[in-house]
């Protein structure tokens, strides 16, 4: 037997966001959003799919056109309360005035679940009241939504106790900030509705959380290897005695910096389109330490490890790099870093502005005989502003609400940039030496250790994008 998909008829009155709370629920931004009252005429599903399986859908409906009559045709009706919907839908179907208020009924008819939006910066209206009490009579499981911002709760305790004359369940949901978590939670929701809905719901959240983490899975492979691209880069170039060879340095200095941000494009540019941002560019705000180039020195500034943390990190790279030591298996102390000169290296690392972004600092540059060896990276600080970069960009991007099609430009009043903005100034000792020992794998080409050294990476990664999805620390 063919399981039950579940279906959700998004109604409200034109204008109220219901659209926009439909978009964000399905995660698809080719739902049609206008300010202008009455743009959807006709009924319009959505459905969600998962592997090539739909597991829900939601339909977006016109907006009641004539709730006072339709309510008075119900209150007089003496038919079957099973065949109430299917006997308005016969009684005015040929009518035009009723034209939306049939459409807006015909998911019901099939068995669709109810979900009443309305703007809940309004005060109540007789109208909203009647619009109730039709949905109220057609016996379908119903849940109301207020969408409201936060600042705009004047009159949601009204709303409220309206609501509970009517409806099986109430939530409070911004269509246009909503995050992950919260689409999670509305849609946990859903099960109180309806007893019979709730076996299928469940299977619909648990293929919602598995398809969520299966995301983050590839993103991480991208992360991994955008990060192995960028520190394992390596180029050999044969020199002639016209070779200008300064000249070549910083040439093959900017083809690596060009090469770096074109990667980190595209790079986002998959990211956005795992999470089904399709249409609509979801714009970074104007304070966004994303919208500074990936190789200027504020970014290097803001992002990464701070000044201490890179000396330790500098530290151990450069130590286990000038010893040969196998980083995943050796216990480096100081004295090691003393005794190899790896401090003088760390405090290189910890430099700042253009002469840590020099070619021969970030690349290293070597002249062998008659060839220039460019790569691999030498300053661990670029794998953690790489990363911290994504990190940001991930957490952009995933609670950018599909329901949203503008950006506030102007940051909150006396908003300034923290000391720090990247994660990973916040990880502990060992997230980062995971960090370290797969940076000073990729110095070594064919390094046997570096597939080892993957895996760890990976999952830190994977547990950032866990925490940054639910709100937590990472």
């Amino acid at each position: 037997m063919r399981q039950r998909i579940p279906e959700f008829a998004v109604v409200g009155h034109p204008n109220e966001g219901k659209s926009s709370v439909l978009s964000t629920l399905a995660e698809d931004d080719s739902v049609r959003i206008s300010p202008m009252p009455g743009e959807t005429r006709e009924c319009q599903t959505f459905p969600v799919s998962i592997d090539g399986r739909e597991i829900i859908r939601f339909t977006d409906t016109p907006g009641f056109q004539n709730p006072r009559k339709s309510l008075q045709w119900m209150q007089e009706y003496r038919g079957s309360d099973e065949t109430l919907i299917e006997d308005f839908i016969a009684a005015h179907k040929e009518d035009p005035d009723f034209h939306d208020d049939c459409c807006l009924l015909q998911p019901l008819l099939r068995g669709a679940g109810i979900i009443f939006v309305v703007d809940g910066s309004r005060p109540l209206r007789n109208m909203d009241k009647a619009e109730m009490e039709i949905l109220r009579l057609t016996g379908c499981p119903r849940m109301a939504i207020i969408n409201c911002k936060e600042e705009e709760t004047a009159w949601l305790a009204r709303w409220q106790a309206e609501f509970r004359k009517h409806f099986n369940s109430i939530r409070v949901f911004n269509s246009c900030q909503a995050t992950y978590r919260e689409r999670i939670e509305l849609l946990e929701s859903l099960k109180g509705i309806d007893q019979e809905l709730q076996p299928i719901l469940d299977q619909v959240v648990v293929a919602f959380q598995e398809d969520w983490q299966a995301r983050d899975r590839q993103v991480a492979e991208l992360l991994l290897g955008l990060l192995e691209h960028a520190l394992g880069y390596r180029r050999t170039i044969a020199l002639t005695a016209a070779t200008d060879e300064e000249a070549l340095k910083e040439q093959l200095h900017q083809q690596y910096v060009q090469l770096l941000r074109k990667e980190e494009k595209t790079c986002q540019q998959r990211m956005r389109a795992l999470y089904k941002h399709n249409i609509f560019n979801c714009d970074l705000p104007p304070q966004s330490i994303l919208q500074e180039d990936l190789f200027s020195e504020k970014t290097w500034e803001f992002l990464g490890l701070n000044r201490s943390q890179l000396v330790v990190a500098g530290a151990l790279s450069g130590a286990a790099l000038g010893a040969g030591v196998d980083v995943a298996a050796a216990g480096l102390s100081f004295g090691i870093f003393s005794t190899l000169g790896g401090l003088l290296g760390a405090a290189g690392t910890a430099l700042k502005g253009r002469e840590l972004l020099a070619g021969s600092r970030l690349l290293g540059m070597r002249l062998d005989e008659q060839r220039l060896t460019v790569g691999p990276v030498k300053n661990i600080q670029l794998l953690f502003v790489l990363l911290d970069r994504q990190l940001l960009f991930y957490s952009h991007i995933i609670n950018w609400a599909h329901g949203r099609r503008d950006y506030d430009p102007s940051p909150p009043a006396g908003e300034s940039l923290p000391a720090r903005l990247g994660y990973t100034a916040g990880w502990d000792r060992n997230k980062r030496k995971i960090c370290e020992r797969f940076f000073a794998s990729l110095q070594h080409v064919g390094d046997p250790a570096g597939r080892d050294l993957r895996e760890p990476l990976a999952e830190l990664i994977r547990q950032a994008l866990q925490g940054i999805s639910l709100g937590g620390q990472i």
